[in-house]
């Protein structure tokens, strides 16, 4: 497979675009109340309340490398640890491009026998444990991708209904980050259903930087700061200049 686009992929990442993102203030110890800047009338809503998901992993915009915007479906493991070592090579690892993140099509085609999503035999042969191993000690973090569905986007199991075991297992593999879809839903409103895995992601006890992708259908902006650590607002971008 050629790797033509790998290092532009850097710079092109989908989940560092369209982002709205809340910070907290450690000014006298309170946390800031989070504003959006409307660029067409140049004012800031007020989005009012505290803030409660102010984490130490969420202070400032993550950066790193996304699979989907360059190989899709097309990702392989090799590709990956690719990915990470121009992280590191290229020296962007030390202004902050820290996320590995694995999108879509990572998963084989069913559960296990005791309902865990297991990753693509062919194409991540050696398990994302062992990615998330060789990605941490290259100093980089290592995130995954599922879907708030009966299916993600690409037709892989999603974790509508798993929320509790998919999150403990992303927390078992050592994963940082969980880009989390919107694809064949049950009807249930994007709040509740982000909720849940929130909540799931937090039980396990691990760090995992929750980025919601419900591509901007119910105004995330006026919710989503208590629910993720950040939030998509348009559908996909692609892989050109038009985009």
């Amino acid at each position: 497979m050629s790797y033509r686009g790998m290092e532009f992929s850097f710079l092109s990442v989908c989940f560092c675009l369209a982002i709205i993102f809340h910070q907290s203030s450690a000014v006298s110890g309170e946390t800031s109340v989070p504003t959006i800047l409307n660029l067409g009338r140049k004012e800031k809503i007020d989005l009012s309340g505290t803030v409660h998901r102010a984490r130490k992993i969420a202070q400032t915009p993550q950066l790193g490398w996304n699979s989907w915007n360059h190989f899709q479906c097309r990702i392989t493991e090799g590709i990956v640890k690719t990915a990470a070592d121009k992280l590191v090579s290229s020296g962007l690892v030390a202004l902050g491009y820290v996320y590995v993140n694995i999108d879509d099509c990572w998963q084989a085609d069913s559960r296990d026998s005791e309902g865990r999503l297991v990753p693509s035999p062919v194409w991540f042969p050696s398990g994302i444990k062992a990615i998330a191993d060789y990605v941490h000690s290259k100093g980089l973090k290592l995130g995954i991708y599922s879907d708030a569905g009966t299916r993600t986007c690409e037709g892989k199991p999603g974790s509508l209904g798993h929320e509790a075991i998919d999150a403990h297992t992303f927390a078992e593999w050592g994963v940082d980050y969980l880009k989390y879809d919107n694809c064949y839903n049950d009807g249930t409103p994007n709040k509740l259903r982000y909720t849940v895995m929130r909540n799931a992601l937090e039980a396990t006890g691990r760090d995992i930087f929750f980025s919601m992708c419900e591509w901007g259908q119910d105004d995330p902006a006026l919710w989503a700061y208590d629910v993720a650590d950040s939030w998509r607002t348009t559908v996909d971008i692609g892989d050109t200049w038009r985009a």
